[in-house]
């Protein structure tokens, strides 16, 4: 992968030769709109989520690497399964997230995330990217268009995870909850996520992906990080030296001690293949 697409993020466009992270051009009645998803308004109920937990148990896996990949060629040329998924998401788009508690808030709109995403890649499969997929000549990928309306609000896959995931919970962890379909990213739950004990679940998604080296790892004395902790910098405390104590929260020894003694990020790096699993194409 050239060293541009590693200092690109998958949410941002170029503009007259400047990076400008997205959204961008949201309109103010439609951030309005959004805004109703993060008011901290929420109910007692809770979303079955066993549908999506079929479909993972039968084509996501952690490899012998520990990344999760999926069987998206077997996945495909299921039409049932296919369905099966499109139900999931419409059953999400056919209830009211605020309805439900705020954990379960949080696990709706993850989980959702993580369909679409797994939906948009099997629309467009075989691939060996998600950012060959693109709705227009000029997009990074499909995380700008569109793709499910709930409570009445048309979203994308920016809009849930930037406007409703980061906004709402300003919680780094949401970056362990999503999974972009890509090796880099942090891993495709197993299971779907639910908002009993999420804390304790997203604390040990953090834990698998920091101690995994796509995420950190030393080259001699040089500290190399998952692009997400530049990109995405301002949620894990805006300076090396926050990224580094967050990661040290979550790294197991010996990381945790080399972390502790280093001062300065390096650099990043950011592999964008699909987690697909491996002959699948």
């Amino acid at each position: 992968m050239s060293n541009a697409k590693h200092s690109l993020s998958k949410r941002a466009v170029l503009i007259g030769g400047g990076l400008l992270a997205a959204p961008i051009g949201l309109s103010t009645a439609r951030a309005d709109t959004i805004g109703r998803f993060i008011a901290r308004t929420a109910g007692t109920g809770v979303f079955d989520h066993a549908g999506f937990d079929s479909l993972l148990a039968t084509f996501a896996r952690e490899s012998r690497d520990g990344v999760v990949r999926v069987n998206y060629a077997a996945w495909k040329r299921s039409s049932a399964d296919r369905s099966a998924l499109r139900r999931y998401i419409d059953a999400l788009a056919a209830a009211d997230p605020l309805n439900l508690g705020r954990d379960e808030q949080f696990a709706f709109w993850a989980n959702l995330y993580n369909a679409l995403t797994l939906d948009v890649v099997l629309d467009a499969y075989p691939v060996t990217s998600i950012r060959q997929i693109k709705p227009v000549f000029f997009a990074l990928g499909p995380w700008k268009k569109d793709l499910v309306r709930v409570s009445g609000v048309n979203l994308s896959l920016d809009a849930i995870e930037q406007d409703i995931l980061r906004k709402g919970w300003r919680d780094p962890r949401v970056h362990y909850s999503v999974n972009c379909a890509s090796i880099s990213c942090p891993n495709l739950p197993l299971r779907a996520w639910r908002g009993a004990g999420l804390s304790l679940a997203l604390d040990a998604a953090a834990r698998a992906y920091v101690n995994h080296p796509r995420a950190v790892h030393f080259e001699g004395d040089a500290l190399v990080v998952s692009s997400i902790y530049r990109w995405y910098a301002a949620d894990f405390g805006g300076s090396d030296a926050a990224v580094i104590a967050h990661l040290a929260r979550f790294a197991a020894e010996p990381l945790r001690k080399r972390l502790e003694a280093t001062g300065r990020i390096a650099r990043s790096r950011y592999d964008w293949s699909l987690n697909a699993t491996p002959g699948g194409l």
